[in-house]
């Protein structure tokens, strides 16, 4: 698999408004300032085995509410032969006060000359609101719609295509970008204003058969070109994906996983440390007990449950027991060993994904306090030695659950706090409103589920940090049922086959 990287072309509208009260009305000027040219934007431009090129068509040098432009672009066959996956990208920026004002739709068509999307020049009046321009949008015959029409909101980065092409069949597409710029707002609260959309294609993969990437490979291909990958920066440099809903969807098990990064210095339990990709299940498969062995089994000396993973019922389930097995059974449910039935029969792990999965060296420590524990404090006491009454720091096995640090870590931040100062808040203050961008940026965050995690409380024998459905790390005794996602490292052979990470299309897996 041949990865080429984002092609930032620069086909770009940005449009300031500018007041010029000349009465009690607003007048409002915008100006195109890409370059100050209104021409072709660009030379044809290869991304792999397809050329990119277009206009932009909107060529005035005021804009008015009621406007509309038109851009322009088409994809054909290069100069080599191949067959990959490309994707058209818009980053918009709106400022709040625009509302729904701007709005826009993409066509496409492979026969312009009968199918098209055309601009009719409207004219300019005053009405009591303000000035309005009454631009037409003139369809011409059935170009297909493949987005929208949709409102852009503030700072958003929309996918408005993907498109598997063999260059053998592909035929030059031809995309008209409609955006329309409506007259229902407040013209006073929008003077001064700007907001733009920015368009880029790039090619997600071009597909070679004589030619593959690892999963590793790929997925660290796309670090430069990606601001949903990030370094945690951490000693081992792990790359983890970070936001409110990253393109990290995996087809795994026949359902939905998602990609939590690349990991390094993964030891396989034999002093092997290999870099492997960590998955998450996207979904959790039930409510569980963490733990709840009777009182005086195995761990559970001094109450009728443990914060040892080694001998956890839950471990017990995902590792040996119905999860495992792909089967119905008994799962841990309440204290004294109390259980519920649990059917996994359909979603339990197929002889398929076990083949893409092989033991690795879970870290057990713990902490001993909650409140002032950062992501990568976190990160480091999960690889210490803090446990209560000598227990395990480490296990050997395949199916495990996510960390503190992988919550914490997979934030963004958003404009009022950002992924830097997230980090560095401790992780059971999330819940605030003060660091609501922390937890609303973390595709790990579940607001309808309280996820166990891996990690102990160190100073009790019984407690076990959970992410709560509030947004913040806490811990609480193992006989609750709380949300299980399992998680597991990929053996470091499995390839990525086809797919582009998206909910829609999730990367598929090979050996």
């Amino acid at each position: 698999m041949d990865t080429k990287h984002w092609l930032n072309i620069g086909i770009t509208l940005s449009c300031m408004v500018v007041v010029c009260i000349t009465t009690s009305l607003a007048y409002f000027a915008a100006n195109i300032t890409h370059n100050n040219v209104n021409e072709t934007r660009f030379e044809a431009a290869s991304i792999g085995s397809i050329n990119y090129n277009g206009t932009l068509t909107f060529t005035e040098n005021e804009v008015y509410p009621g406007m509309k432009a038109i851009q322009t672009f088409t994809i054909e066959k290069g100069s080599q032969e191949g067959t990959g996956i490309y994707e058209i990208d818009l980053a918009s920026t709106v400022p709040e006060m625009f509302g729904s004002d701007i709005e826009i739709t993409l066509y496409k068509t492979t026969t312009p000359e009968e199918n098209n999307v055309e601009r009719v020049e409207g004219e300019l009046t005053q009405t009591a609101e303000g000035f309005i321009k009454e631009d037409q949008i003139t369809i011409n015959g059935t170009p297909e719609i493949v987005y929208g029409p949709e409102v852009l909101t503030e700072s958003e980065q929309i996918i408005l295509e993907q498109k598997e092409f063999d260059t053998s069949t592909l035929e030059r597409t031809t995309y008209y970008l409609v955006y329309n710029y409506k007259n229902n707002g407040d013209q006073n609260a929008q003077q001064g204003q700007t907001f733009s959309g920015k368009v880029t294609v790039r090619l997600i993969s071009e597909l070679n058969e004589n030619e593959e990437q690892t999963a590793v490979d790929y997925i660290l291909s796309l670090v430069d070109t990606s601001d949903e990958l990030v370094d945690d920066e951490t000693e081992d440099h792990n790359i983890r994906y970070t936001g409110a809903n990253p393109n990290n969807y995996v087809s795994f098990n026949n359902e939905l996983w998602r990609i939590i990064g690349v990991f390094n210095n993964i030891d396989n339990g034999s002093g092997t440390k290999e870099t492997r990709i960590k998955l998450i299940r996207d979904e959790s498969i039930g409510e569980y007990s963490w733990d709840n062995k009777r009182s005086g089994t195995g761990s559970s000396t001094s109450s009728s449950e443990s914060n040892d993973w080694t001998d956890s019922t839950l471990k017990e389930v995902l590792n040996n027991g119905p999860y495992w097995n792909r089967t119905s059974g008994d799962c841990p449910s309440g204290r004294e060993g109390a259980t519920t039935s649990c059917d996994f029969s359909t979603n339990g792990l197929t002889e398929e994904a076990k083949t893409m999965i092989s033991d690795a060296i879970w870290n057990l420590g713990g902490s001993s306090t909650s409140n002032d524990v950062t992501a990568s404090m976190f990160y480091e006491r999960e690889r210490g030695t803090t446990v209560y009454s000598g227990r395990p720091t480490t296990w050997t096995g395949k199916i495990g659950l996510m960390y503190p640090s992988d919550y914490g870590y997979a934030t963004s931040g958003g404009s009022a706090t950002n992924r830097e100062t997230c980090l560095n808040k401790e992780l059971h203050s999330w819940n605030s409103s003060s660091e609501s961008d922390c937890k609303n940026n973390d595709w790990l965050y579940d607001s309808s589920n309280i996820q166990w995690t891996l990690t102990p409380f160190a100073s009790y024998s019984n407690d076990v940090f959970d992410v709560n459905s509030y947004g913040f790390v806490y811990y609480y005794s193992a006989y609750i049922s709380y949300g299980v996602s399992p998680a597991l490292y990929l053996n470091s052979n499995v390839k990525i086959s086809g797919g582009s990470g998206t909910e829609e299309s999730p990367y598929t897996l090979s050996l």
